[in-house]
């Protein structure tokens, strides 16, 4: 743009045509010198420039001292339009230079951006997304060992949508060890845990929900809960012995979870063994009268739903006869 402004003075004067025919003159350099001399009573407007811009610092103090410089441009030329006034031109700024201009990245941050994990963390969250593998259990339980160790009277909010160690297929991913480590974790800390279920908490995942602080145990009015019985990990071409220590394992976890919903749910052992022996689905409000949850987070619509007539009360006001029986 400081180009432009420097040629258009020269350029109310002197058209295309007769700048063609002046350049095969052999006066052409004496007659741009008789007119750049009779403008140096009146300096030419130089707009305003950017001191940190390298680029056009440069294009300005070349304006300045030699104006001839922008006149006499060569018609046909590879070189890209005033790169020539560099001793070293490049057509890409270093870093160091881009960092520096403060019209190109004023705002910039200095720094990379956190991943979400470390932005969640700021705020006290842990969020389980994943189903249960090795990976995920050990981000989660170090998340919750250092909210401890940052503050340990401040909550800690876990929001949960996992499949826990299986697939949505069922098909097993993760030892049931690796839930059980995430509720030990939980356990041993000192700070209240708001568990939150979004989406789905499925096997270990429900225990996880179920096991919050007492009172803080959310869930999403659409999210659903289901407990099944562990899953035997794929045996492949292992011997029968070793199928069986396999099954073994399996009844174990089974009746050790049984034990933990039983006890975060207030439940019997035997009405949680009982439900287990299928998958039992459940949802918002169905979770909250098993005991897994405390409440459904409605945010207003709970009073909408207890306003809703019953169905008997429908009937009756369509003029519907109830018959007995039936």
């Amino acid at each position: 743009m400081s180009t432009f402004l420097l040629q258009a003075p020269m350029a109310a004067s002197i058209t295309s045509t007769s700048v063609r025919s002046l350049r095969n003159n052999r006066n052409f350099t004496t007659l741009c010198s008789s007119c750049i001399g009779s403008r140096n009573s009146a300096k030419i407007p130089m707009p305003p420039v950017n001191p940190k811009d390298p680029f056009l610092s440069k294009l300005a103090s070349a304006a300045a001292s030699s104006p001839e410089t922008f006149l006499n441009r060569p018609v046909n030329s590879e070189t890209p339009p005033f790169l020539d006034i560099y001793e070293s031109p490049t057509l890409m700024a270093s870093p160091a230079q881009v960092e520096r201009s403060v019209s190109y990245n004023e705002h910039r941050p200095d720094t990379p951006p956190p991943d979400l994990p470390s932005l969640l963390l700021h705020g006290r969250i842990v969020y389980i997304g994943m189903p249960l593998v090795p990976a995920v259990t050990e981000l989660v339980v170090a998340e919750l060992m250092y909210l401890q160790w940052m503050d340990p009277k401040e909550p800690i909010y876990i929001y949960i949508n996992s499949t826990g160690t299986t697939r949505d297929d069922g098909e097993s991913v993760g030892l049931e060890s690796e839930g059980f480590a995430i509720y030990d974790a939980m356990m041993q800390l000192k700070n209240e845990i708001h568990t939150v279920a979004v989406g789905a908490a499925i096997g270990q995942a429900c225990l996880l929900l179920a096991s919050g602080t007492k009172g803080k145990r959310f869930m999403m009015p659409h999210a659903k809960a289901m407990i099944q019985q562990p899953r035997v990990p794929s045996s492949g071409l292992m011997p029968a012995s070793d199928v069986l220590i396999r099954a073994k394992e399996a009844i174990t976890n089974r009746d050790t979870l049984v034990k933990l919903l039983a006890k975060h749910t207030e439940n019997l052992e035997e009405t949680v063994a009982n439900v287990m022996r299928r998958p039992f689905y459940m949802d918002a409000t169905r979770a909250k009268e098993f005991g897994v949850i405390d409440k459904v987070l409605w945010r207003g619509q709970e009073t909408i739903m207890a306003d809703v007539a019953p169905p008997e009360e429908w009937d009756k006001n369509a003029g519907i006869k109830v018959m007995d029986g039936f």
